[in-house]
């Protein structure tokens, strides 16, 4: 639910800023640029809020997987790969 607050607010914000027209600058009319500034800051701070508040994920691991298999083992292989030769290591199972 609160993603879906998040994406509703960030698409209003961007449909709002596409909407309104830029006005010429002008240097005497500080009071509309401090406006501007704070209530950048104050709806940055609102959606950082909301999206800061979700409890993280829990990620639990798998339990053990015992496979009776060959046994494997990692063996040092020389290729050319162009340019000279190199080395890798590779899994070789049997």
């Amino acid at each position: 639910m609160k993603k879906m607050i998040l994406a509703a607010a960030t698409a209003a914000s961007l449909a709002a800023a596409a909407v309104v027209a830029p006005a010429p600058a002008e240097a005497r009319d500080g009071g509309a640029i401090a406006a501007g500034v704070l209530g950048g800051l104050a709806a940055g701070a609102i959606i950082g809020g909301a999206a800061a508040s979700a409890p993280p994920p829990a990620y639990y691991a798998p339990g053990p997987a015992y496979v009776a298999g060959p046994p494997c083992y990692w063996q040092r292989q020389r290729f050319w790969d162009g340019y000279g030769w190199r080395i890798r290591r590779i899994q070789v199972c049997e």
